[in-house]
């Protein structure tokens, strides 16, 4: 197992590609620390996650990523619980198609505030255990639009581009340090929020994709555990496109 004895914080863990992230660092041996947006969403998932891996030692946790001394004082005391912490995933993020003509600063500043300012706030935290520790990988989720950019929505793909700019900088920073930092950058894939969307408009988006389908979760779980584990110890500062080759 990779990550037998590690310990991983993987923040938007409750669906999606978070918890396929999770379970996957739960299969490879890792104890998991998922984070949530509420209570009942982050014990929900760890229950789940349970069920499924009866051995697994993982839990849920809920601090409000706007708030940097909410995150410190939970990362602190996951690495007081554990010992430890060898992996982050910032992954929670939230995304919105708003036409610029309609849009305000409140919602620009919605997106930027968890996006960006929810990554700051949690590499920020682990740091200083990493630093200790003399290692640790930091991994943040991208997107394609940050590269190609998108229709509406504006502040999402800013928000992503400003995280490949934080991957970058920061990784050129922690190298020193042992810290490696990375980013994912997923194409179209199917989530809770895709399936919402009608069959003939996403019938046209695969027709695009090289590889002819969609992306799952786990397909960008696979490459956040490729990037964390030591078959990846000379990669730093990626942002790795998982799209299928869906690019314009």
């Amino acid at each position: 197992m990779r990550f037998q004895g590690k310990v991983a914080i993987v923040t938007g863990g409750s669906r999606g590609i978070g918890y396929a992230t999770a379970a996957g660092f739960l299969n490879e041996g890792a104890t998991v620390v998922l984070c949530a947006s509420r209570q009942e969403t982050a014990e929900q998932a760890a229950k789940q996650l349970r069920q499924a891996t009866p051995t697994a030692q993982v839990e849920g946790i809920w601090p409000d990523l706007s708030s940097f001394s909410e995150v410190q004082s939970a990362f602190d005391a996951v690495a007081e619980r554990y010992g430890r912490i060898d992996i982050l995933v910032n992954n929670a993020g939230v995304s919105e198609s708003t036409p610029f003509s309609a849009y305000t600063e409140e919602t620009f500043r919605r997106v930027m505030e968890l996006n960006v300012m929810g990554i700051y706030h949690c590499s920020r935290a682990v740091c200083p255990h990493m630093e200790r520790q003399g290692s640790g990988v930091i991994l943040n989720t991208s997107s394609m639009v940050s590269r190609y950019g998108q229709p509406s929505g504006i502040a999402y793909p800013t928000s992503k581009f400003a995280v490949n700019g934080f991957t970058l900088s920061l990784a050129r920073e922690l190298a020193p340090k042992g810290i490696r930092v990375n980013a994912v950058a997923p194409g179209i894939t199917q989530t809770d929020m895709l399936r919402a969307v009608p069959k003939e408009v996403i019938d046209p988006l695969i027709a695009q994709i090289p590889l002819g389908r969609l992306g799952q979760p786990e397909d960008i779980a696979n490459a956040f555990l490729f990037l964390a584990s030591e078959e990846a110890s000379y990669l730093t500062g990626v942002v790795l496109p998982v799209d299928g080759l869906a690019r314009c």
